[in-house]
């Protein structure tokens, strides 16, 4: 799952964090799906990184969106709001049931299966709004 020009959504903060995103989601996914380690146990403390990782930096990330949405006056922000908190919530959720159960292999693969999903059907619908509105507001982006 590699970064796509037709990702962008014309702000350079959201989308270098956007790129960071997805080089992670995507080192996550190798990571599970990696062959050559044969010992689920050896590629826990490489999950336990990635999901301290999305942790922290899908906060910092959704919070400059988000500035960035108020400083423009966006219209759905909101909606937008919320769709991150319940990103989030998931993400932490997904965290403690990790720990909880010792990270399964089958959770951890729904987990980098639906980050994936999330991550390419938000920016690719939900972010690109924001582009779309800055432009027919006749501003730069």
């Amino acid at each position: 799952m590699m970064w796509k020009e037709k990702y962008r959504v014309g702000v350079d903060l959201i989308d270098l964090q956007h790129k960071e995103l997805f080089k992670r989601v995507s080192e996550f996914i190798n990571i599970v799906q990696d062959k050559n380690t044969t010992k689920w146990k050896d590629k826990i403390q490489q999950i336990k990184k990635t999901m301290i990782f999305m942790q922290e930096y899908v906060v910092s990330h959704f919070d400059a969106e988000e500035a960035y949405q108020k400083k423009i006056n966006y219209p759905d922000k909101k909606n937008h709001e919320k769709i991150h908190s319940d990103f989030k919530n998931m993400v932490n959720n997904y965290a403690i049931r990790l720990e909880k159960e010792n990270y399964p292999e089958e959770l951890v693969k729904e987990l980098a299966g639906k980050l994936m999903t999330w991550l390419i059907m938000h920016v690719t619908q939900t972010d690109q709004k924001i582009g779309d509105f800055v432009k027919k507001q006749g501003g730069e982006i």
